[in-house]
């Protein structure tokens, strides 16, 4: 189950709406629930279709929030021109044991892949 204060979905939502027409990726974080939300340049050879966080970007992301104390609890991207459900690519190159938050034409949700289990999300 994910945790997220309305304030920070929003946050995402404005980070992705800037990332438009391409695909927006980025880390949530936090302890029990989300605290930070951390955009990511999506560096993909084909933005508009497929994201690739930046891996300096992620590294220093995941080592700042380990000397903050905080846990990776998703990471996010969106489809800018579809829905918000695991594409062949996400199922392929999903290597994460955290949820993966898709947002779509269609609304957001939450899923453990490669297995494509649906999360559910409580906004506070």
């Amino acid at each position: 189950m994910l945790y997220v204060p309305r304030g920070l979905l929003q946050a995402t939502e404005d980070h992705l709406k800037r990332e438009f027409p391409k695909e927006g990726v980025g880390l949530w974080a936090g302890r029990r629930e989300v605290e930070r939300v951390i955009p990511l340049p999506n560096v993909h050879r084909n933005p508009l279709s497929g994201y690739l966080a930046e891996p300096l970007a992620l590294l220093r992301a995941l080592r700042e929030l380990e000397r903050e104390g905080l846990e990776l609890l998703a990471i996010y991207h969106s489809h800018p021109r579809g829905p918000a459900f695991p594409s062949p690519t996400d199922l392929k190159e999903a290597r994460w044991r955290v949820p993966y938050v898709i947002f779509g034409t269609d609304g957001f949700r939450a899923f453990l892949l490669p297995e494509g289990r649906e999360v559910g999300m409580v906004l506070l």
